[in-house]
C-alpha cells in the first residue's frame, strides 16, 4: 500500500492520509485580519485537493503581533464568525480543519502595528531593524492570556487542530533561542526558563480547551545562524514543551536572519530538512510533521519511508497545484503541476501584499479563473511554444477551443527550457515545461513543431483569433563593439555558443546575468560581472537573490556595480565608474544580459488582417515568466 494514502490517528482526529498543508501567509483577509470570500475560496480549493487536514495560515493573537494590516486575526469574538466559515469549507471538502496561532514579536514594523515591537530582549530584528519594546515579566504573563484566548476562540470558530507558530524568528521563536533572548530573569539563560513562555501558553491553552484537544508545535530546529538553534538544543526544548501537553511537532528551520531556510529557494535540495525532522521524531515521544521542499509525491514518499516523519507538510506544492494529493492518489502524477521553488509566492507577499504563483496564475484568483467550457468554439493560433505560449494553448482548449500551437523551434519550452537544460538551480523549469506537454497532449493541441508562425502561415490556417507569445529579442547596447565579434547574448551563451575559456566579462547584473554569471564561474571560468545600478538581481526575490550573489562570491566572481559598460574591444571591455572614471577588464567575450526587447514583427503584420490578434508575455512588455503565464491564462479563459 502507498505509505502516503494510510491513515493516520492523533488523538480524537483520524487522518485519511499522510498529507497536511502547512500555514503559509496568503494575506487574502480584508485590511484588518478579516476572513472573506477569497480566503474562503483559496482554502477551499486546497482542501478540495485530498490532503488529510489543512493549516490555516497565522492568525494573531493580539494586534501589535501582526506583521502585515493584511494578516489573519483572532484577538477578539468578532473574527470567530469569519473563521468559522474558513473551517466549515475545508470540513465540507473533507480536510480536517486546523489553525495557526502566532505573536510577530520584534519581526515586524512599527509601521505595520503604530507602536514599537514586542521582544524578549531589547535587540531589534536582524531584517526589519527599528527599536523594540523588551517585554516584562507582567506583559509575558498577558500575552500568555491571548494565546488561550485564541485558542478558545480556535474551538469555537469548530478548528480541530490547534497549532502554536514557535519558528521563523517570531515572539515564541525569540524566548526559544539564544540569539535573541538575552534574559537574566526566569524567562531566559537555561533551557528550561527559554522554553517558559511557550509552556505557559500550552498549559493556559490546556486549561482553557481542555486536555483532549490536538496541539501542534512547530519549531525551527535549526536557525542556521550564530548563537542560533541547532537540532541538539531544540530537541532539549521540546522535552519540555512536548511534556507541557502538546501531541505533535512540525519541524522547520530559519530564523528572522535567514529567511532563506523558512522558504527554500531552488539552490536547495527537495527535502531538505528531512533528516533534522528525523532527529526530533527519534528523540521525542509524539509524533512529527517534516516540511522544507516536499513538492512532489516522491519526496514525500521518501520521507515516510525512511521514517524521518508521521506526516508530511506540502506547503508551495499546494499553491503550485493544490489537486496534488489527489493526483497522486489516482495514480496521475504526471499532470501535476510542480513547484519550481521559484519564490514568486514570497515576492508577491512582500510586493504586493498577497501571494501569486509563477507556475499557478489561479492562486489568490480562484474565483477569478474558474475555467468555463466556451459557448462557441474558435479556431485559435498561438505562435510560440514558451510557459505562456503553451499555457494560453491547452487552456483554450480544455474550454472548447480548436487549437494550434505554432513553435519555431523543434521542442517546446521557449527561452526558459534553454535556461533549465544548463542552470543547475533552474531545472525545476523542466518539470513546469513537461506538465505542460502533458496538458497540450490531453487537450489534443495540434502541435506545429519548426514553424516559424509567419503570415502566410496563419493565413492559411484562416483561424477566428491569434495570440502571440513570440517573446523578446536581446537588448545590444548603444555602445561601440556591442555588435562585433567579441560580443555574444546570453541566449547564445545558454544555447551551447558560450565561451569555453575566459575570461569573461558578463554585462547586466539582474537575475538573467547573475545566473549567466554563476554557470560560467561553475564551468570554472574567470568571470566578472557589471552592473550599471547598486544593486545586483534586484529583479528576484530577496532570499532567491541572498544565496545567488553568495553564490557568485563563492564562485570567485567578481562583482562591480555601479559600473558602466562604454565599449567592448578585441579581448577586452572598458567600463566607467560612477565618477567616470575608465578601467580596462579582459573579455574573451563579453556576454550581454542587459535585458530584452520586445519581438513586434508579426504584431505589426497582423494588424491589417481579420482576426482577433492577442500579444501576451515579452512580445507584448518585457517583464517576468510569472506576468506572461498569468496574462496567458487570462487570455484564454476570456476568448
Amino acid at each position: 500500500m502507498d505509505v502516503l494514502f494510510t491513515p493516520f490517528s492523533l488523538r480524537s482526529l483520524t487522518l485519511s492520509n499522510r498529507i497536511a498543508m502547512p500555514p503559509l501567509a496568503s494575506f487574502l483577509t480584508d485590511k484588518g485580519g478579516t476572513v472573506n470570500e477569497n480566503t474562503v475560496e483559496h482554502y477551499r480549493k486546497r482542501a478540495a485537493g485530498g490532503p488529510a487536514m489543512v493549516i490555516a495560515e497565522a492568525a494573531a493573537v493580539s494586534a501589535e503581533g501582526v506583521v502585515s494590516p493584511f494578516q489573519a486575526r483572532i484577538d477578539h469574538d468578532r473574527y470567530v464568525e469569519g473563521l468559522a466559515g474558513l473551517a466549515k469549507a475545508m470540513e465540507e471538502e473533507g480536510a480536517i480543519p486546523a489553525l495557526q496561532i502566532h505573536h510577530a514579536g520584534r519581526q515586524t514594523s512599527s509601521k505595520v502595528i503604530k507602536t514599537e515591537p514586542l521582544a524578549p530582549s531589547p535587540i531589534p530584528c536582524p531584517a526589519i531593524r527599528g527599536d523594540v519594546h523588551p517585554l516584562a515579566v507582567s506583559e509575558i504573563q498577558a500575552l500568555v492570556k491571548k494565546f488561550g484566548d485564541a485558542a478558545l476562540r480556535a474551538r469555537d470558530a469548530s478548528f480541530r487542530l490547534l497549532e502554536i507558530h514557535g519558528a521563523h524568528g517570531y515572539l515564541v521563536a525569540q524566548f526559544l533561542s539564544p540569539f535573541s533572548n538575552r534574559r537574566q530573569d526566569e524567562y531566559g539563560g537555561s533551557t528550561e526558563n527559554r522554553a517558559r513562555f511557550p509552556v505557559e501558553i500550552i498549559q493556559e491553552i490546556r486549561r482553557r480547551i481542555g486536555p483532549e484537544f490536538p496541539v501542534s508545535f512547530k519549531i525551527s530546529a535549526q536557525e542556521f545562524v550564530e548563537g542560533g538553534l541547532d537540532v541538539e538544543e531544540s530537541i532539549r526544548l521540546l522535552e519540555h514543551i512536548v511534556a507541557a501537553g502538546v501531541d505533535i511537532v512540525q519541524v522547520s528551520a530559519g530564523s528572522d536572519a535567514t529567511p532563506e531556510w523558512i522558504c527554500q529557494p531552488a539552490f536547495m535540495k527537495e527535502g531538505c530538512l528531512a533528516d533534522s525532522a528525523g532527529a526530533v521524531r527519534s528523540a521525542l515521544p509524539v509524533p512529527v510533521m517534516a516540511v522544507g521542499r516536499i513538492n512532489h509525491p516522491q519526496v514525500a514518499r521518501r520521507i515516510l519511508e525512511q521514517g524521518n516523519a508521521d506526516l508530511v507538510c506540502i506547503g508551495r506544492g499546494l499553491l503550485a497545484d493544490p489537486e496534488m494529493p489527489k493526483k497522486a492518489a489516482e495514480g496521475r502524477e504526471e499532470d501535476i503541476r510542480i513547484c519550481i521553488a521559484c519564490n514568486s509566492c514570497m515576492a508577491s507577499i512582500f510586493k504586493k501584499g498577497r501571494v501569486e504563483c509563477l507556475v499557478n496564475p489561479s492562486l489568490g484568483r480562484e474565483k477569478e479563473m474558474e475555467i468555463q467550457p466556451v459557448g462557441q468554439p474558435k479556431k485559435i493560433i498561438v505562435v510560440g511554444g514558451g510557459p505562456a505560449g503553451m499555457n494560453a494553448a491547452w487552456v483554450a482548449a480544455m474550454r472548447g477551443h480548436h487549437v494550434q500551437l505554432f513553435e519555431q523551434g523543434p521542442a517546446l519550452g521557449g527561452q526558459l527550457m534553454a535556461a533549465a537544460g544548463v542552470i543547475r538551480h533552474k531545472q525545476g523549469i523542466q518539470k513546469l515545461v513537461a506538465f505542460h506537454k502533458r496538458q497540450i497532449e490531453r487537450y489534443q493541441v495540434v502541435c506545429r513543431l519548426n514553424c516559424a508562425g509567419t503570415l502566410n502561415q496563419i493565413r492559411a490556417a484562416s483561424p477566428d483569433a491569434v495570440i502571440l507569445a513570440t517573446g523578446s529579442l536581446p537588448l545590444i547596447p548603444a555602445v561601440p563593439g556591442a555588435d562585433g565579434p567579441n560580443a555574444i547574448t546570453f541566449r547564445q551563451a545558454l544555447d551551447g555558443f558560450g565561451p569555453t575559456q575566459g575570461p569573461v566579462v558578463v554585462v547586466g547584473g539582474g537575475a538573467t546575468g547573475c545566473e549567466i554569471a554563476l554557470y560560467l564561474a561553475e564551468r570554472d571560468l574567470s568571470v566578472t560581472l557589471i552592473e550599471a545600478m547598486p544593486k545586483l538581481a534586484g529583479d528576484l526575490e530577496a532570499m532567491t537573490r541572498k544565496m545567488l550573489v553568495r553564490k557568485l562570491k563563492e564562485r570567485g566572481v567578481r562583482l562591480l556595480t555601479e559600473t558602466r559598460l562604454v565599449c567592448i574591444e578585441d579581448g577586452s571591455v572598458r567600463v566607467a565608474d560612477t565618477q567616470g572614471r575608465e578601467s580596462v577588464l579582459p573579455a574573451v567575450p563579453a556576454v550581454l544580459a542587459a535585458g530584452g526587447l520586445p519581438e513586434t514583427r508579426l504584431w505589426d503584420e497582423l494588424q491589417q488582417e481579420p482576426y482577433e490578434v492577442y500579444r501576451i508575455g515579452d512580445c507584448n512588455t518585457v517583464g517576468t515568466a510569472k506576468e506572461a503565464i498569468l496574462e496567458a491564462a487570462r487570455i484564454a479563459r476570456a476568448l
